[in-house]
């Protein structure tokens, strides 16, 4: 069947505070840039959220036909603790206390973090550059500062020159900070009074002695910041000006507002045509940081062996549970929330494999059409997943009263219908298929059984659709699966 797609996407962009129709540098073609993570450490469930996020924009766009080129780094040197310009190197303080290399430290952590997004179903992106590899790239950005005016040496480091590039910028823009406002809420801080401003920021670090990673440059021995190599390598494989840069919105400063700073400083024009930021993920209301141990990691809700939740959960039903809040607002995860989304997610795949069951007929009830494009029109709304997933529960609830012999389609409806709950189930929500494991039942007394199914049988006599679904489900979470045939029902036990 051929589809039609609309591509009028609207996307929230950051820098205007606005949603902006979608108009790519080169029609046909999107050039994305997503911040990765510092591989110092395990990849925790709100760092998941950001990708998983950025995942179903890529998915999206492929989907609508775009040639996407999708560009992710992975941060292996420059991230410092605090996110400031002093202390000790993430991967330098975790290779230290574990006693290893830090190039151990960073394959051992960025192997993890690819296994985890292979286990979420996330697509690969097109690059993966790493920091470490893109070196001489980061002198010749900080050179072009330098011979523009917008950089100094003090002793072998190199910081950005704030209040001189805000003579013609705004330093801030992004972040809606105001620059004076910034200088005069800043402390001064310990091993920074070099500094011709507090809020001037590093591009090269001159190494102590003992600061193992390394590399020469002309301001002597040492190490890049970490702000400079995301521009580096976006410019490197983008080009000066590219569609959308995303991350999480713990990034936007001074890691991003940073980043534009220094490509604007060099090109005189906004590096970025839209820039995305995903929202955190909480813990039980409390937002999740390694730092307090308010965290989950996703290998431990994959397992249930972790302290918050009852049992473990598929990777795909986590998946699920993110995208059911859209990716500009906060998600707080907790048991009961993962519970209510398994719940959702095996009655919209029961519905789907139903389909395939279904035989045409010569009315429709349901107009298939419309429906298909408000699933359209949900995602092209800055990839709004909540309303695209209640817009496939509305299919659910007539793919019910389908099964239910209570209502009917054409065959071009109900080919439409079976496409597009494909489509956007597997291609852009990029959900998978999971066999529903259920919980083993010491005794099945039969006819207790046949008891309920004959309640059911009486409710759906009645037409009370509500009782006859909650005997059903219930029936199943205790491994009791039924099976509607026409005129009688059967049951089949499942470990029991």
């Amino acid at each position: 069947m051929r589809q039609q797609y609309d591509r009028q996407v609207k996307i929230y962009n950051s820098f205007s505070g606005k949603k902006e129709l979608f108009k790519p540098i080169t029609p046909g073609h999107v050039g994305m840039y997503v911040c990765g993570p510092t591989v110092y450490n395990q990849v925790h469930l709100g760092n998941c959220r950001t990708f998983i996020s950025f995942d179903l924009v890529f998915r999206y766009l492929k989907h609508l036909g775009y040639n996407l080129h999708y560009v992710r780094n992975i941060t292996d040197v420059g991230h410092l603790e605090n996110d400031t310009d002093e202390g000790e190197d993430k991967i330098s303080k975790k290779a230290r206390l574990e006693q290893l290399e830090p190039m151990e430290i960073v394959q051992k952590y960025t192997l993890d973090f690819h296994h985890i997004l292979r286990l979420f179903n996330t697509v690969p992106p097109s690059i993966e550059p790493i920091a470490t590899g893109h070196i001489i790239e980061q002198i010749e950005w900080i050179k072009k500062l330098i011979k523009k005016g917008l950089a100094y040496d003090i002793d072998g480091s190199v910081y950005f020159d704030v209040k001189t590039y805000n003579i013609e910028y705004d330093y801030g823009a992004l972040s809606r900070r105001k620059i004076n406002e910034l200088i005069v809420q800043t402390r001064p801080l310990e091993g920074q009074e070099g500094k011709r401003n507090p809020q001037d920021f590093a591009l090269w670090k001159r190494a102590a002695p003992e600061h193992i990673m390394r590399w020469p440059s002309p301001w002597g021995e040492g190490f890049p910041g970490w702000h400079l190599e995301c521009t580096a390598m976006s410019v490197k494989y983008l080009g000066d000006t590219f569609d959308i840069h995303g991350g999480g919105i713990d990034l936007k400063f001074p890691h991003h507002e940073c980043e534009l700073a220094q490509a604007q400083g060099v090109y005189g024009k906004p590096p970025v045509h839209y820039w995305m930021h995903a929202n955190m993920l909480t813990l039980n209301g409390q937002k999740m940081s390694k730092s307090t141990g308010n965290v989950l990691l996703p290998e431990s809700l994959f397992s249930g062996m972790n302290d918050f939740l009852e049992k473990a959960f598929h990777p795909s039903i986590v998946r699920f549970f993110i995208l059911q809040a859209h990716y500009r607002n906060v998600l707080d995860f907790s048991n009961n929330a993962i519970v209510a989304a398994e719940r959702g997610y095996y009655r919209l795949m029961d519905a789907f494999e139903s389909l395939a069951e279904l035989s045409a007929g010569t009315i429709s009830a349901f107009d298939v059409v419309a429906w298909h494009q408000k699933c359209y029109k949900a995602m092209n709304d800055d990839f709004n997943s909540p309303v695209l997933i209640a817009q496939l529960f509305e299919a659910v609830r007539y793919i019910d009263a389908l099964c239910k012999g209570d209502a009917q389609l054409t065959a071009t409806d109900l080919d439409l219908l079976k496409l597009t709950m494909h489509n956007f189930i597997f291609e852009v929500l990029g959900l998978e298929s999971v066999k529903r494991e259920y919980p083993k039942m010491p005794n099945c007394p039969q006819a207790l059984i046949q008891l309920l199914i004959a309640l059911r049988d009486q409710a759906r006599h009645e037409k009370n659709w509500a009782l006859s679904d909650q005997i059903r489900d219930e029936l199943a979470r205790l491994g009791i699966q039924l099976q509607d045939g026409k005129g009688s029902i059967t049951f089949e036990l499942i470990q029991c």
